[in-house]
């Protein structure tokens, strides 16, 4: 089951990823190890999460993995939602992170039940 490069899924959340690195960029400096940090990082978890599971020997702890996956993509969204609040994003650039964030977690909802 190590054929997660080839998971639509793995593939737009590394793309998240990517996005959201470079929007953080922007964020206050005094936020690097508070929201920007935990922002990154829930990103990160989405992609390294579908990775690992795809790893591992059988379906169910595929499953479990996506799970943990799709609760990060939960954690970002709500992370985003508070990084708006601050205004360190406008709303424009929040609708697009939203709008990729929540097809992400509907396709991890979609693969968990083909398992």
């Amino acid at each position: 089951m190590n054929y997660f490069r080839d998971l639509k899924v793995w593939q737009k959340s590394i793309q998240l990823s990517n996005l959201i690195y470079s929007a953080t960029k922007e964020f206050p400096k005094e936020e690097i190890y508070g929201l920007t940090s935990q922002i990154r990082r829930s990103s990160v978890s989405i992609s390294s999460n579908i990775a690992e599971g795809c790893g591992r020997e059988s379906k169910k702890e595929f499953k479990n993995f996506l799970g943990i996956a799709l609760g990060s993509a939960f954690e970002l969204e709500t992370q985003m939602i508070i990084a708006l609040n601050q205004n360190f994003l406008d709303k424009i650039e929040f609708d697009e992170f939203e709008k990729e964030i929540q097809h992400i977690q509907n396709m991890i909802i979609k693969l968990q039940s083909t398992l």
